[in-house]
């Protein structure tokens, strides 16, 4: 089992959703987060006063799946977060020693 962590640009939600509901793979965890690559940030005007964005709004997707699964992810996530600018993200895979569900204690990938 593998849990992939994807940083995505906000907007690019739903478009990933559905890639992914595409290729069957349900479950997923979404959450706002903050954070700056190679770009570091940007500048921006208000008010007629330049100021710097160090820390950009991204958002970070959590999926768990089965090892046969990761490819078909992987793939649907590029597609559908890919804009070709700086800045759509990165896509980190780690191991899972175990999964299990709290409701009915199941444990692997019975639990996914």
């Amino acid at each position: 089992m593998k849990l992939i962590t994807a940083i995505i640009k906000p907007f690019k939600l739903d478009d990933v959703r559905e890639a992914l509901h595409e290729v069957d793979i349900h479950g997923l965890t979404v959450t706002e987060v903050k954070g700056y690559g190679r770009q570091k940030g940007h500048t921006e005007m208000y008010r007629g006063a330049e100021y710097v964005v160090d820390f950009l709004p991204k958002l970070k997707l959590e999926i768990a799946v089965s090892e046969d699964r990761v490819e078909q992810a992987i793939e649907a996530i590029i597609n559908a977060a890919q804009t070709g600018k700086i800045g759509d993200g990165k896509i980190f895979v780690s191991s899972l020693d175990d999964v299990i569900r709290i409701r009915t204690g199941e444990h692997g990938r019975d639990a996914l």
